[in-house]
């Protein structure tokens, strides 16, 4: 098969064994008591990085869990990006952490902050945690300062790019994997960054290096609001799968500016419709103000806080009065994507930053009136691609196709709930969705849960414990009770 031909889609359902990426192989060894559902972790011999603070909390959470498989998917899932998919190193005589998504021997810069994300409140505890994040942190700096249209990029320059994306017509520079323009690519950095600094008050990884990286952020969204024409970038795939390529040249469809962040791809990796994606414009938003305080505290960089806070006032106009639509059921919301002209496309895709999880990312309050309006448009027949099935309800996507659920929205919907009995009902659906692995998958058929794409997915494996951890300490009655 030729490069060309080869798609993501393709090289995942090929591959022939997780372990010939990084060792990850799951052992079916029941735990003891009820739970049917294997303890699966690596050897100890075999784990990447081990962290004596995250396996105390293994230890102390899992112990207040009262359904055992429940238990043995936290305790599977919660260190499993540490277990396979983090590798330490230095560069330059400082840390350097190059992460994995699990089957694709790559580093996106969404999925590596997310994967790391919910060991944070660890690090005051764990000095050697501590410094594999900072390493994410220099890593991912350095990654954007190469390329900040990538999305992934290889463990190093001289190793070429995803086997689907060899003969991509943009530009293409030595480090990268994938050049797909997405807006939370650079979002999430500034959100790993910004919770490293409020949970450790360290600025070692915040230096003059890091500075650059931050204004090459600013200049990329800058650009990408194409006030002054469509900017540097353009991507064209050869692709049977149409959401894999950019129309009109690489430049996307149609926008007018108005002050939003044009974006070519949305967190699933696939095209936009509109190109004005209001979720990540919304991520962007919070995130500018997040550098912002970066900008003022360890940056010491006044011009870059006041430009930050400046481009997030002007994104956030334009939302207001572009990115909200009216639905004849729930009234006001959000949209998903529009192009400045009054079309509007109304949907929500499992992928943060989505409809769904603007609450959980920070852009807004779960009670805030147009999100609840919006999550319940979300979760509801009126958004194409929620699915409910014979085995769970929730949302999908156009990446895997119709009827295929993601965990992750079952996860996010958890993770922005105040109602316990939904809470319960996402639990049982992830309980009794793994196919008998005691993992998250990327996704599962709505009624065949032993039907589903990536058996080894870090990011919703990590947000599975994210998910525990937060109703250990809000909702310790709720985890502590036995499921049906």
């Amino acid at each position: 098969m030729s490069f060309s031909n080869t798609t993501r889609r393709a090289w995942l359902k090929g591959a022939a064994s997780l372990a010939a990426i990084s060792g990850f192989r799951p052992v079916r060894a029941l735990a003891e008591g009820a739970s049917s559902l294997p303890a699966a972790r690596p050897k100890p011999a075999d784990r990447h990085f081990t962290s004596e603070a995250v396996e105390e909390t293994i230890r102390t959470v899992s112990a207040k869990i009262g359904d055992p498989n429940l238990a043995v998917i936290f305790s599977n899932c919660y260190p499993n990006t540490l277990d396979t998919t983090v590798f330490p190193g230095s560069f330059a005589g400082k840390p350097d952490t190059f992460v994995v998504t699990g089957d694709i021997d790559a580093m996106w810069l969404r999925d590596s902050s997310a994967q790391l994300w919910p060991y944070l409140p660890l690090l005051k505890r764990d000095g050697k945690l501590r410094e594999l994040v900072e390493g994410l942190i220099r890593r991912q700096g350095r990654m954007i300062r190469l390329d900040p249209y990538a999305n992934a990029f290889t463990r190093s320059e001289s190793d070429p790019p995803l086997s689907w994306a060899v003969a991509d017509k943009t530009k293409h520079v030595p480090g990268v994997g994938e050049r797909k323009w997405e807006i939370d690519s650079l979002c999430y950095p500034i959100r790993l960054a910004a919770g490293y600094w409020k949970a450790t008050g360290d600025a070692g990884p915040f230096d003059a290096e890091w500075a650059q990286t931050a204004w090459a952020i600013v200049r990329t969204f800058r650009e990408q609001q194409r006030k002054h024409g469509p900017g540097p970038y353009s991507f064209q795939r050869s692709s049977p799968i149409p959401t894999d390529t950019v129309p009109l040249s690489g430049f996307g469809n149609p926008a007018r500016p108005v002050g939003m962040i044009y974006s070519m791809f949305r967190p699933s990796d696939d095209a936009c419709i509109y190109p004005l994606f209001v979720p990540a414009n919304l991520f962007a938003v919070l995130s500018l103000r997040q550098l912002a305080e970066l900008a003022g505290g360890p940056l010491n960089d006044a011009k870059l806080h006041a430009e930050c806070l400046a481009l997030a006032d002007e994104v956030e106009r334009a939302l207001r009065q572009y990115g909200l639509t009216e639905d004849a059921k729930h009234g006001q919301i959000w949209a998903y994507e529009v192009d400045g002209f009054g079309n509007v496309l109304k949907m929500d895709d499992a992928n943060a930053p989505g409809l769904l999880s603007l609450a959980y990312l920070g852009c807004c309050g779960v009670d805030d009136p147009i999100y609840r309006r919006t999550r319940a448009f979300a979760l509801s027949d009126a958004n194409p691609y929620f699915f409910r099935g014979k085995a769970a309800e929730g949302i999908g996507g156009p990446h895997e196709g119709l009827g295929m659920v993601w965990p992750m929205s079952i996860l996010i919907r958890a993770l922005t709930s105040v109602d316990d009995a939904e809470i319960r009902q996402c639990l049982r659906w992830l309980r009794d969705t793994t196919a008998g692995t005691g993992f998250m998958h990327e996704s599962f058929q709505k009624d065949n849960p032993a039907e589903f794409t990536r058996a080894w997915f870090a990011w919703a494996n990590t947000l599975f414990g994210e998910l525990i951890l937060k109703l250990a300490q809000e909702r310790p009655a709720l985890l502590a009770a036995k499921l049906e």
